[in-house]
């Protein structure tokens, strides 16, 4: 049997079932084995779609995503969506062709590029081909982005046929972290916040019933967004998407807790959101990540669900937070529910005769779309509207392509996330500049009759430029365009396809849910510009 379909199935036996790619030469019979085992390859029209899709398909899923492209230059074009993926540790497996002779127009230094990008590196060799696979797929399912390197004369050559994966063995159970230090935290505060993170977006359990055992209110990084959803003590994303409630709550807090979370500077606004007096604890799986973006008081080592639960073990709960020095108070209940989204938040409606304003438009879209959706955020100055005012069922309803804050990946993560969920609506929100660098994935889309709202936020210009140079008087040429009939583009490809000014505009779309969706619609929103965007001062601010 040759390299390429022993891989193939090796892929296939550990769990892949959807390959994601554009193919060519190089791994041509690599994909085909993979399809010839029982896995769907869904063929993207450009590499870089493809990276996005596999990354948007394991955040939404959970599973392990493969990517499949050519080599050299297919690989070249998918390593922005690789590096978004490798800082994010979305369990992927990347098929990546290899040159290995420098004289060929096709070499590229594999495992150069995939340290540069803070991916892992395997490759395949001749003799050990089931085993390397293999490997891959484990490191990948442990949370890793991982380039599987398949060197072209390797894939042909003959190796023994693979018999099936071999039986799993349980891991065993490791060494419980000293957690004295964070149980006598948590047994002194009085007002614990727990901040939740990446890391924790498969421990809403256990830390929602820490949190009842000691008080605490819930927050989560932009990452984590929807992982305590319907809590009544969830005070949604901390940071720059903080609503004034949540800023205020945060901001008195004496302890919080950081779960899976480095705290950087989207999740603290630079540090100014935990106030200076508050115990700030760090629980994560990786030590490497403690103190990366703050210092902190005391950090635990352990993966989330296990240090929640030995802390749980040992929690007494007469010592706690819950006694009436505590502030879960049914008047702090009732606030929450009152003021603990952005809808509920007043502002000043500046639409005009021709744009929307976008938090009106938001809000519009949330009262229309079924509560069972996914929402995927694209990289932009329009970010956080579609962020703090479209709710989401839980975490995996919640995709935000900004790990390497980079415009233009979240058309086609969102077709991932589709994929990867037929059963919810999928919502694509980008900004027109992001929309018109992957619009190409709209032929995709329509191949696949993926029923996917994309709502583009057209404010005709890179918005995050004009908001940080305008003001200081700067020439705008360079970041301004004119505008664009973006629905035309869209049904070009084949969508649906409709302009928005007005909350009136928006009727088609009710006419389009309650249709059969197997087809994109396309909304080009004309957004007003007047209403600066805080969080992306904030962003430029480091920078």
């Amino acid at each position: 049997m040759q390299v390429a379909e022993v891989v193939g199935r090796v892929l296939h036996g550990h769990g892949a079932r959807h390959v994601f790619g554009v193919v060519g030469s190089g791994n041509f019979h690599v994909t085909n084995a993979l399809v010839a085992a029982g896995a769907r390859f869904v063929a993207a029209a450009h590499e870089g779609g493809a990276a996005s899709m596999a990354d948007g398909y394991a955040r939404t899923c959970g599973r392990v995503a493969v990517l499949s492209v050519h080599q050299g230059p297919g690989v070249t074009n998918a390593l922005t969506g690789l590096t978004e993926a490798a800082k994010s540790r979305t369990p992927m497996v990347v098929l990546a062709p290899e040159a290995t002779s420098p004289r060929s127009n096709f070499f590229i230094d594999l495992p150069a590029l995939a340290a540069a990008v803070g991916a892992d590196f395997h490759r395949v060799r001749a003799t050990h081909a089931a085993q390397d696979a293999s490997a891959a797929y484990r490191a990948a399912a442990r949370g890793a982005t991982v380039v599987l390197g398949l060197p072209l004369q390797v894939q042909s050559a003959e190796t023994e046929p693979w018999s099936g994966p071999a039986p799993v063995v349980a891991p065993t159970p490791g060494a419980v972290p000293p957690v004295e230090p964070l149980l006598a935290a948590l047994r002194a505060a009085r007002r614990p916040v727990f901040i939740a993170g990446r890391g924790a977006r498969a421990a809403r359990e256990p830390l929602t019933r820490l949190a009842d055992a000691c008080g605490a209110l819930l927050a989560v990084s932009a990452a984590a967004k929807g992982l305590f959803a319907g809590n009544q003590w969830n005070l949604d994303v901390a940071g720059g998407f903080a609503t004034p409630l949540a800023a205020e709550l945060i901001g008195a807090a004496d302890l919080v807790v950081a779960w899976g979370s480095t705290l950087n500077m989207w999740t603290t606004r630079h540090g100014e959101l935990i106030p200076p007096s508050a115990v700030v604890v760090q629980v994560d799986s990786d030590p490497a990540a403690f103190g990366v973006n703050r210092p902190v008081d005391l950090t635990v080592a352990g993966e989330v669900t296990a240090v929640a639960e030995a802390v749980l073990g040992r929690l007494d709960a007469h010592t706690t937070g819950t006694t009436d020095a505590g502030w879960r108070t049914p008047a702090l209940a009732q606030r929450i529910r009152d003021h603990g989204r952005w809808r509920t938040v007043p502002y000043r409606d500046e639409s005009d005769a021709a744009t929307i304003d976008p938090r009106t438009l938001s809000v519009a879209l949330d009262d229309l779309l079924p509560p069972d959706r996914t929402v995927v955020v694209d990289s932009g100055n329009f970010m956080g509207y579609p962020s703090m005012w479209l709710d989401v069922p839980d975490v995996a309803g919640f995709c935000f392509t900004q790990a390497f804050q980079s415009v233009g990946l979240g058309l086609a993560s969102a077709l991932g996330a589709a994929v990867a969920r037929p059963d919810r609506l999928t919502v694509a929100a980008v900004g027109d500049g992001g929309f018109v660098m992957s619009a190409t994935e709209l032929a995709t889309a329509v191949r696949l009759a993926l029923p996917l709202l994309v709502v583009i936020y057209d404010d005709a210009a890179y918005g995050a430029e004009v908001h940080h140079f305008g003001p200081d008087g700067h020439p705008l040429d360079t970041v301004t365009f004119p505008q664009t009939d973006l629905a035309a583009i869209a049904r070009g490809y084949g969508c649906d396809g409709m302009t928005v000014r007005t909350v009136d505009d928006l009727e088609p779309v009710r006419q389009w849910l309650a249709g059969p969706r197997t087809w994109p619609l396309v909304i080009d929103a004309k957004v007003s510009s007047a209403h600066g965007s805080w969080w992306l001062e904030e962003a430029f601010r480091g920078h």
